[in-house]
This record gives structure tokens, sequence and C-alpha cells, in this order.
């Protein structure tokens, strides 16, 4: 069985939406298992992520960079990378902003190279953008931002029941699936 980390933080809660839907995405796969991290709960120790066979990051984008909520979960880690714990394990990342570019990209190039120093495997987002044709974007269809370094969502400004949408949540799941099974074919 392998294990599954989702470690994320939320600020308003939209993030958080994500992660649930990463988590789905992976519980619908055989043979794994799923725990959700807020960083918050780690405050105190990442010990318990070496456990783990993958770790997924997720953050809002805030001022084109990720929250400090996670940044501070991030240099929590320089144990970790001293001593390469999480070297091997498969990594991936999402990331929300209430602006459709928002500068997103800039957080998961972030989490990329995050999880590079510590030696782990990325993965990408898989789904190509589902729109129609001429209709770039529409809410309720799969990556609609476009994105292949990880998930990409957008919030307006509302409630967390509200936003986002239904098409970045699915996408969301999608990537959880997708992690899964990659993680499940990697065995070290």
């Amino acid at each position: 069985m392998k294990k599954l980390a989702i470690v994320y933080y939320s600020g308003y809660g939209h993030t958080k939406v994500l992660a649930e839907e990463v988590k789905k995405g992976m519980d619908s796969v055989t043979d794994v298992e799923s725990t959700l991290f807020d960083t918050q709960s780690l405050k105190d120790s990442v010990d318990i992520l070496d456990d783990y066979d993958a770790i997924i990051f997720g953050s809002p984008t805030y001022m084109g960079s990720v929250a400090a909520g996670l940044k501070e979960f991030m240099e929590k880690s320089s144990r970790k990378w001293y001593e390469q714990k999480w070297k091997n394990k498969i990594a991936a990342g999402f990331t929300n902003s209430h602006s459709l570019s928002g500068d997103k990209s800039n957080s998961l190039l972030q989490l990329v190279v995050f999880a590079a120093q510590h030696g782990m495997i990325w993965v990408g987002q898989a789904e190509h953008n589902q729109s129609p044709e001429g209709s770039a974007g529409k809410e309720d269809v799969v990556n609609r931002i476009g994105s292949y370094l990880g998930v990409m969502a957008q919030s307006e400004n509302d409630t967390p029941d509200v936003t986002p949408p239904s098409g970045d949540k699915l996408t969301a799941f999608k990537f959880g699936q997708r992690i899964a099974e990659i993680t499940k074919a990697f065995s070290f």
C-alpha cells in the first residue's frame, strides 16, 4: 500500500477545497492511502512525512508566490533536505488565486525547485484544456487555465462552498488520480 500526503496551506478555505479534491482523486485508486495535512498540524515537526511515498504541496498564490504558511513549512524541512529523507519521493503541486493568472506559475515553479532540492520526482498535470473552441476558460471544464506544471485554480471573491468552480475541482480530482497511479508505479 502506497502512502500519499497532501500538505497545504489555505488562507480562506479555497485551497483546502482543492486539497480535498486531490485526496478524493487519490482515494479513487486502489492500494493507496492518502492523508491531508494542514501546515498548522506540522508546525512542531515534519517527521511524519518521512513515512510517505509521495508528498503533494498546495498553497494559494499571494503576491506572485506561495503563501507564508506553506513557505514556513518549506523552511522547516531543511533538516530533511540535509538528511535526504525525501529523496526519490513523488512530488506535485497545486495553487489557487483570485486572478486567472495571478502569477500562479511562479508559485508552482517555487514548489518544483523546492522538490528538486529534496531530490524528489516531480509529477505535472496531464489533462488538456477542455474548453470548446472559441470559449477558453469555461468554469466547468478540466484545466481551463491550461497549466501542465501542476494544478492552477481560480476562485472568485466568494465562500469556498461556491468557488473554485466545478472544472477546477475536477482538474484537482484527476490530478490526485494521476499522482496515485504514478506513485504506485514507482518502487524505491
